[in-house]
């Protein structure tokens, strides 16, 4: 499913028009990047998690030349299913 058509199935789902549905989860996605941002955990019960993970620094192989790069630390988002979201897709 595209971010079209997620922002159709809002709309036709909750009676907005395609406009305001797409402003709606363009604040939704806005919100939780600026939670994640300020390392905050956003939980939405039934769907899941989001949260921010540090990877921590590696070394790794260029494929190409088997040379050994070092690969830096970073945060990466994560999402943790909830239990209702895994056992509704069963």
């Amino acid at each position: 499913m595209t971010k079209g058509e997620l922002i159709n199935a809002v709309a036709s789902g909750a009676g907005l028009t395609k406009a305001d549905a797409g402003r709606a989860i363009d604040a939704t996605i806005s919100s939780i990047v600026k939670a994640l941002k300020k390392n905050k955990k956003v939980t939405i019960v039934g769907f899941g998690t989001f949260s921010v993970s540090k990877r921590k620094a590696r070394k790794g192989r260029n494929p190409q030349t088997v040379e050994e790069i070092n690969i830096p630390a970073a945060k990466v988002p994560k999402f943790t299913a909830g239990k209702g979201f895994k056992d509704s897709i069963k």
